[in-house]
């Protein structure tokens, strides 16, 4: 059963650009080759939310995830570099709805 990541992150907006050139990199860079890794898919704000950002990435399973990011991958993790950024985030897991 596979497992979709949605992480969302309000930006401080004195820090736009630098933040947009770290995290469509930085995010994409770090997790395209892990096993289990899907896909992802990295979004920009809209003019209803302007400091909002989401990364969406999907996950063969739970394992994969903790392999990745570790005993905590259910927790948001914040480098030290990019604390300046963030305001706030969320994470949040789906699984798959298995059809029969």
């Amino acid at each position: 059963m596979s497992i979709t990541r949605i992480f969302r992150v309000r930006i401080d907006s004195n820090f736009r650009q630098e933040f947009e050139g770290k995290f469509s990199i930085d995010a994409m860079y770090k997790i395209r080759e892990a096993p289990g890794f899907i896909s992802a898919s990295i979004l920009k704000p809209s003019k209803w939310s302007p400091d909002e950002y989401a990364m969406i990435s999907q996950w063969q399973n739970q394992e994969s995830l903790k392999r990745f990011f570790g005993d905590k991958w259910n927790e948001a993790m914040i480098t030290p570099s990019a604390e300046k950024f963030i305001v706030a985030c969320w994470l949040h897991h789906f699984e798959s709805w298995e059809q029969a």
